[in-house]
């Protein structure tokens, strides 16, 4: 709860601050003169360009959102409480190692099922490398909107 209130507080400054760069942006489109006007319509196009990030990021984070709860109705939801932590409160590196491989393993043996890409994902995310846990996930995404269709 902590983590969407806390994506909520940044999407209403994001949305502020866009507000406040389109009307600069509008102030500048309505001087007439030449170099202002190019500027207007670049900054004009930093605030369109930000609220498709925020779009395209609280959509993907809903996506995401509605796999867990699915996988958690199903009791499927991956569990890491049991794994060793560093001081950090970090996964050990060879535990989290040895959980990856536990989630390749089962990924491997069935690589159509969301479940096992959503936990794949889990499992880079553990590790730390988070482009191959959002990659991957974007995968798990894919194949339960295509298993929600058939």
């Amino acid at each position: 709860m902590k983590a969407r209130n806390f994506a909520l507080l940044l999407t209403a400054a994001l949305v502020l601050y866009f507000v406040l760069l389109a009307g600069r942006a509008i102030a500048l489109l309505k001087t007439g003169e030449v170099v202002p006007v190019v500027f207007g319509v670049g900054v004009l196009l930093l605030p369109l360009l930000g609220v498709w990030i925020v779009v395209t990021t609280w959509r993907s984070g809903v996506r995401v959102q509605q796999l867990a709860r699915r996988l958690d109705r199903e009791g499927g939801l991956p569990d890491v409480s049991d794994l060793p932590r560093r001081p950090s409160g970090r996964v050990d590196r060879d535990a989290a190692d040895a959980w990856f491989d536990e989630r390749r393993a089962e990924l491997d043996a069935d690589p159509e099922n969301w479940r096992h890409w959503y936990r794949l994902a889990h499992a880079y995310d553990i590790a730390g490398d988070r482009r191959r846990a959002r990659e991957t996930m974007r995968k798990a995404v894919e194949l339960e909107a295509a298993d929600s269709e058939v």
